[in-house]
């Protein structure tokens, strides 16, 4: 099965990843059916074997030396190192071996070595960051001079766009080794230990002899993964490995065409998780060239707030539209409410730990471990707040750029934003913002639709006016232009006089920086993304929105008196018999409101043990979905009845239906 993606002009390959769950599987040696359970143990005792020669390769390998020698790409012979990390350790003689009296296949050892390799070459920009900030120690951690962060900068690599906010957290490492040891330490490797190997199977460093996926044939959003599997945790001879047969069920994310490469399988509660990897042509996205840009600005209660503009062919940009804002203070206020309650729980269950101490057998234990248990309930449900609100707010972005026709979408880079001097409450809001899922998710999705995900910086994006870049007066409301605040801005310039929004300032601010800047965008090479990173003086003076005239609508001024109306209210019932034409239909009076007078038949509720003193729906074997059972104007309350001729005739115009 050819892994080459046939692509057009235009287009790229593009590998992705999706989740799938692994139900069940059959052991194809005894025709067995393996259950959720069962087939998790099993892959289970196949991941412990696999985290076991994972934990020994980084306890062998976590030190400086070998870390560069991995990271130089060179092997002591002068030859390139491959790519991939198993066949990188074992060129460099890294080897590993089960423990004595169980039998792995050679397949489990390259994973091992794979997942160990990766890890020793993440390493790598740790130690190197750890090391520039060692050496360039200030006199007071806690705040550099200018010359200080000069100095950092230039000491670690890639410095310069590093954001700060990094460079103060792996401070603070170095500064809590520090009060511990009373020194620094030597390196990332003295300052953390080895990692700990996690309990996972990269099937991607294997081949057919120990696992294969393929498309099913009757259904292409079902995979076929077939793979050996161990029948005891401690397998003694290859007759205990034996061939177990799964299905997945893929998301419908996955393209029916696009090619399936060997998956990642964890254990979570209980389930397998499948990271089903795929690769598939999209549109490429265009670092330069663009026309039409959707400009994004971050916000605190309202969390995106995004509009579209054109550059012209003079170079002239505008706005198209007024733009629109995500908001999502619902979701933002649950957030919150977890967010308290974690940390009630937290303190509570610090007050335990204080009482219970070292004795395992005190009264409080059993509580203890009943709120750890709640603390870790309550953290996956916030971290799932989070993902879902990460994917919503990514997703309604790249649906506004697909609608406008924007080729790129501009956000601004608050990577280096700290939550510090603007209160308790607002910066634990702050702290808690996921900016960094929106902008991974924003790129995963716009990278389908062969759209540009660029960072341009955000320096006065909010400060400076849109249309003339003068700097803006905030005011607290549109109708209080002498208070001062936030959320209203106010061109203090006589011959602009923009006013609105401060977040609709920002992001007509950021994309015009954006289609100015377009030419200095880059494209970081370990990463892919893009990004504009300084603002040049003779381009931010172009990067101003030129106002539209604005059509001029049809006249509706007032051309002659207002026709009166009557203070008489309509009555409830007509007077008027309805109409002839309804061959079927009782004649008498309408009922209130535009009730149709074509309908030969009841509505279908109407039929449901109803009569005329009917005024709620039989409990007896029915079950409310919805207003369509009823056929009133409540779900439980059907005030038309199945036989008109019952209702007595009446003139009055006081609304009675008796």
């Amino acid at each position: 099965m050819s892994r080459k993606v046939p692509l057009a002009d235009g287009e790229t390959s593009r590998t992705a990843c999706a989740r799938a769950l692994v139900r069940a599987g059959v052991d194809e040696k005894t025709g067995e059916l393996l259950s959720q359970s069962v087939l998790a143990e099993r892959i289970g005792w196949c991941a412990d074997l696999a985290a076991g020669l994972v934990s020994t390769l980084l306890g062998a390998h976590w030190n400086a030396t070998d870390v560069d020698v991995l990271a130089s790409g060179e092997d002591a012979g002068g030859r390139k190192l491959p790519s991939n990390a198993w066949m990188a350790l074992r060129r460099l003689g890294w080897t590993v071996a089960p423990a004595e009296g169980v039998k792995v296949n050679d397949r489990i050892v390259r994973m091992a070595q794979e997942q160990a390799g990766r890890t020793l070459r993440s390493a790598k920009w740790r130690a190197d960051l750890t090391a520039g900030v060692i050496a360039t120690w200030p006199d007071d951690p806690e705040k550099r001079t200018p010359a200080e962060w000069d100095a950092v900068r230039d000491a670690v690599p890639g410095g310069r766009h590093l954001p700060s906010s990094i460079i103060k957290g792996r401070t603070r490492q170095i500064t809590k080794y520090w009060q511990a040891n009373g020194r620094l330490p030597v390196d990332v490797f003295e300052a953390e230990g080895a990692p700990g190997a996690a309990r996972m199977l990269l099937l991607s460093a294997c081949d057919g002899q120990q696992a294969v996926v393929s498309r099913g044939e009757s259904d292409p959003q079902r995979a076929l993964l077939r793979m050996q599997l161990p029948t005891r945790p401690d397998p003694q001879a290859y007759a205990d490995w034996t061939w177990v047969e799964c299905t997945m069920s893929l998301p419908p994310t996955v393209p029916a065409w696009a090619v399936l490469h060997l998956p990642t399988l964890r254990i979570a509660g209980g389930k397998v998780r499948a990271d089903v990897a795929y690769t598939h042509a999209v549109p490429k996205a265009r670092r330069t060239g663009h026309t039409v840009a959707l400009g994004v600005d971050w916000g605190l209660n309202t969390l995106l707030s995004a509009g579209t503009a054109r550059v012209h062919d003079d170079g002239r940009i505008t706005a198209l539209g007024h733009g629109a804002q995500f908001r999502t203070a619902g979701v933002l206020a649950k957030q919150h409410r977890l967010r308290r309650l974690s940390e009630h729980l937290h303190t509570k269950a610090d007050h335990y730990q204080r009482f219970i101490g070292e004795n395992e057998q005190h009264p409080l234990a059993d509580r203890h471990q009943a709120l750890r248990d709640e603390i870790r309930f309550v953290s996956a449900r916030r971290s799932n707040l989070n993902d879902a609100l990460a994917w919503a707010a990514a997703r309604w972005t790249v649906d506004q750029a697909t609608a406008a026709g924007a080729s790129v979408i501009y956000v601004e880079d608050l990577r280096s934003m700290e939550a510090k001097g603007m209160g308790r409450t607002m910066n634990t809001r702050l702290s808690q913002a996921v900016r960094g899922q929106i902008a991974d998710h924003m790129r995963h999705l716009a990278a389908e639709a062969g759209i540009a995900v660029v960072t341009v910086p955000a320096r006065n994006t909010s400060r400076h006016c849109p249309r003339c870049l003068t700097p803006l007066r905030h005011r607290k409301a549109p109708d209080r232009p002498t208070t001062a605040g936030w959320k209203w801005a106010i061109c203090p310039s006589q011959s602009c006089g923009w006013q609105g929004d401060r977040d609709q300032g920002a992001w007509r601010r950021i994309a015009a920086r954006g289609l100015a800047h377009q030419s200095k965008t880059v494209i970081d090479k370990s990463s892919g993304t893009m990004a504009i990173r300084t603002v040049v003086d003779k381009l931010e003076t172009k990067a101003v929105v030129t106002p539209t005239t604005e059509s001029s609508r049809k006249d509706r001024s007032k051309s002659g008196p207002t026709r009166r109306h009557t203070s008489r209210p309509a009555p409830r019932r007509r007077r008027a018999p309805s109409p002839a034409a309804r061959p079927c239909g009782p004649a008498g009076k309408r009922p209130e409101g535009h009730a149709p007078t074509d309908r030969t038949r009841l509505l279908r509720a109407a039929h449901r043990h109803q009569d005329v003193t009917t005024t709620s729906t039989p409990t007896t074997g029915h079950r409310p979905r919805g207003a369509a059972l009823g056929a009133g104007f409540h779900l439980h309350a059907h005030a038309t009845p199945p036989r008109w001729e019952a209702i007595p005739e009446t003139q009055s115009d006081s609304g009675s239906l008796s």
